[in-house]
């Protein structure tokens, strides 16, 4: 409990919205995603002044601090339970700063999907995950592979600035020219070390796309997924697909589902990329069609009464071994469901140090999602993560964006030693009280 004379004189300086439990709006305020939360209070900001004084406020009044971006931490990171929430829903901006050298400036609160609706109006976007509701700051600052990643890289890759609030309440702008080493840490560093409150990219040509899904039989699987892979290793670099063994499910027969993106509104050269694909296994369904690219982003709803344990991993060569495991291990009944995402192309051009994203010399990653009951046991856990165990020695690192836990090996699979090393030190030097520690959590060096 926060007390409410501390809060009256903060309002005196905030001009954002302040909720409290007995608010109206606490209810979905105080949620991330699926996870239900009871923070002492939740605060708003409407610009970054505001946030420097939600900072400074949350320090002196709470142990816990969570940042709420679009808040699909799967972790829950974007709540808790007795702390403040800083959500930046407000800070939600979306402009073309130069339409000549795309230069657009967005709000870290943002939602991808209607950055790519807006973005659209004037021929541009910015590859940028998978479904509409995502935020801006939480999947920026982890990295960003989406559905042009192949073509134009990771969302950080057409980062050139950022607007931060240290945990000291300074406003600073990060980029190659300021601030250079912090701009080299928010690239895949995540929320450690400040709240970014504003980001400027540098937006990609784009009007429409071919995308849509195939939807193969899952009979023959190993086979099926050999092929994908060896028709990815020749494919234009305009496509990227992502492909998905699912059990039988709902009533449901086992299938496997294609999702497809080639990022260009030529049609014979989209022909010939997607074709291959469609002669690699038994196609029961092809949606595949010309769409603006924000039609790509869909909304994402877990079943009900269930809960994904998630795993992920980065895989450098996706060998026959690592197929035969994968095949053997999907497509019956209560087994995971895979994400089988190609990148590569752009993303492995960047040197692995150029940016805290390090695992850029990868061929596919892999998402593995084990259903568990809600209020799952760690017999449970370990039930649903059985196969994923057999998939680890194939594996050389991990995606901060798509995990359902945060513990220290979770942050080791994400950043190697040297990465770590780096990002510690710029770490103790923009929060050294690690005030920002609700995240893939990096100790100030010396800690």
């Amino acid at each position: 409990m926060i007390d409410k004379h501390a809060i009256e004189a903060f309002r005196k300086d905030f001009s954002g919205e302040i909720i409290l439990p007995d608010d109206s709006r606490y209810e979905q305020a105080s949620t991330a995603y699926i996870f239900k939360g009871s923070p002492a209070i939740v605060l708003q900001p409407r610009h970054s002044g505001d946030v420097s004084f939600a900072i400074l406020f949350a320090q002196k009044h709470s142990p816990v601090i969570s940042i709420r971006s679009g808040g699909h931490s799967g972790a829950a990171l974007g709540t808790n339970n007795g702390g403040v929430v800083i959500d930046l829903s407000l800070i939600n901006t979306i402009e073309v700063l130069d339409k000549t050298k795309r230069l657009v400036r967005i709000g870290a609160g943002s939602r991808w999907g209607s950055v790519a609706l807006t973005l659209g109006e004037h021929g541009l976007a910015i590859s940028s995950g998978d479904t509409v509701s995502v935020g801006v700051g939480g999947l920026t600052l982890g990295g960003g592979i989406g559905w042009m990643v192949r073509k134009y890289g990771l969302a950080i890759d057409a980062l050139v600035a950022a607007e931060i609030v240290t945990a000291d309440g300074r406003i600073l702008r990060a980029s190659k020219s300021e601030n250079e080493d912090l701009f080299w840490a928010l690239r895949g560093g995540g929320g450690n070390f400040g709240i970014v409150t504003h980001f400027e990219f540098k937006a990609n040509p784009a009007t429409t796309v071919h995308a849509g899904m195939i939807i193969y039989s899952a009979d023959g699987l190993f086979d099926l997924i050999k092929q994908w892979r060896d028709c990815m290793r020749n494919a234009s670099e305009d496509l990227t697909t992502t492909l998905v063994p699912f059990p039988p499910m709902m009533g449901n027969p086992a299938m496997v589902m294609l999702m497809c993106c080639f990022a260009g509104n030529d049609d014979s050269a989209a022909k010939k990329a997607i074709d291959p694909l469609l002669k690699i296994g038994t196609v029961l369904q092809n949606t595949i069609k010309e769409k603006p690219y924000a039609e790509v982003l869909e909304e994402a709803h877990p079943p009900a009464g269930v809960t994904f344990v998630v795993n992920n991993g980065f895989v450098r060569s996706f060998s026959d071994d690592l197929v035969q495991i994968i095949a053997g291990a999907c497509c019956k009944e209560g087994s995971p469901v895979l994400q089988l995402r190609s990148i590569g192309g752009a993303m492995n051009r960047v040197p692995a140090e150029a940016t805290a994203f390090a695992h850029r010399d990868s061929e596919i990653l892999i998402v593995y999602a084990g259903l568990a009951p809600m209020n799952a046991t760690q017999s449970d856990i370990d039930r649903v993560s059985a196969s994923w165990k057999t998939m680890l020695p194939f594996i050389t690192g991990s995606y901060v964006n798509f995990f359902s836990t945060a513990t220290a090996k979770d942050v080791a699979a994400a950043y190697p030693v040297a990465t770590y090393e780096r990002l510690a030190k710029i770490k103790k030097k923009y929060d050294p009280q690690n005030v920002f520690n609700r995240n893939y959590n990096v100790k100030p060096a010396g800690n």
